[in-house]
């Protein structure tokens, strides 16, 4: 039981760090700065190396090599659009993508094992191609932290690609697991957004580690072609930012159906009214929807959130009994990941044009 509250209140940090954000700056990503990593940054350990010029990013068409030009010509590009076509609705966004999502360019795809290392894929992965569309500059992968996406047993926030990555407020205190990457790349405001990914707890835990703005997005909503998986049955991406605008934004962008993972996202495609999150107004979004909450009993501060939450429309559900063996379910949870992970990654692993060569590991 003590386990199962820890995740309820994982799960209801990210909705609070959310709350609290969403009177942000009007404009959402118009507003973020990515100003020049300082020193202390640096050794958080985020964002991986890579090499020069590894992406193709939709740089906005005049003021090349003037940031502050270049960024104000995006908005200003973006702005003009008025999403009539031109340019994506994220045109000039900077984005760090968890280095789990396949992108068909000079940069890696590991899941943050150097097993992976050189390994070329045949296409982005579907959120990838949907970022693309959407305008964004991707600048890189961010350290998947934990290893195979938690999969392999490591410490939280270590890979051994990437290395330890730290929380930017509280360098002793755990960044979490498994997209802490790119938790911390966005609180420590590497890239306007990030993209990570969860199986079970990987985009919440992290996102109220780092103090963001994590959405975990329905199984389906999101394609996971691309991913490097662990089990199709939990699997899902989705964007973790500095505020609720900037979240809304993205999986906006990056929902939809994919052929490549047509099961899953056909189910849940159906489901998408078209257009509609950009015309929600924050006093709109919330209508209708229903947390399942914990109690919060001498938790002052998410007893406001769930307050303002009911005044937005919300049907909040409290002291929930959820009448489960979590030992067994864990056991049963366990014994079905394992099959899946062998057979979803030998699956993606077809797609690819190659894999590194033998001896790859004992010459690293």
């Amino acid at each position: 039981m003590a386990e199962l509250r820890l995740r309820m209140l994982a799960a209801v940090m990210a909705f609070a760090t959310a709350s609290c954000c969403c009177g942000g700056l009007p404009g959402g990503h118009r507003q973020a700065r990515v100003p020049e990593r300082q020193p202390d940054v640096d050794g958080a350990g985020p964002v991986l190396p890579v090499p020069d010029h590894a992406s193709e990013p939709a740089a906005p068409r005049r003021h090349r090599g003037q940031p502050g030009s270049a960024r104000a010509c995006a908005d200003a590009e973006r702005d003009a659009s008025g999403g009539r076509g031109g340019v994506g609705a994220l045109h000039g966004v900077p984005v760090l993508l968890k280095d789990n999502s396949a992108t068909r360019d000079r940069l890696n795809t590991t899941a943050g094992s150097l097993a992976l290392l050189g390994s070329v894929v045949r296409r982005d992965a579907g959120v990838a191609s949907r970022l693309r569309r959407a305008g964004v500059v991707i600048l890189g992968k961010a350290n998947p932290s934990s290893e195979w996406s938690n999969f392999r047993p490591v410490e939280s926030g270590w890979s051994a690609r990437g290395g330890q990555t730290l929380n930017p407020y509280v360098l002793s205190s755990s960044p979490c697991g498994s997209s802490a990457g790119p938790g911390v790349a966005a609180a420590a405001n590497m890239a306007a957004v990030t993209l990570g990914s969860e199986t079970d707890g990987s985009i919440l835990w992290p996102s109220s580690a780092n103090s963001v703005v994590g959405i975990k997005p329905t199984v389906g909503l999101t394609s996971r072609s691309g991913v490097v998986p662990i089990t199709p049955r939990q699997d899902t991406i989705g964007p973790m930012c500095r505020t609720v605008s900037d979240a809304v934004h993205v999986l906006d962008a990056i929902v939809g159906y994919d052929a490549l993972d047509a099961e899953a996202t056909g189910a849940a495609s159906k489901y998408i009214p078209p257009g509609t999150t950009p015309k929600h107004s924050p006093n709109n979004e919330v209508k209708g929807q229903k947390d399942r909450g914990i109690d919060a009993q001498n938790q002052g501060v998410y007893k406001n959130h769930l307050r303002t939450m009911r005044q937005h429309g919300a049907i909040v559900i409290e002291d929930i009994d959820i009448a489960v063996n979590m030992t067994d379910l864990y056991t049963q949870e366990t014994i079905a990941m394992n099959a899946e992970f062998k057979i979803s990654l030998n699956a993606y692993l077809s797609e690819t044009y190659c894999t590194p060569p033998s001896g790859h590991l004992q010459k690293s």
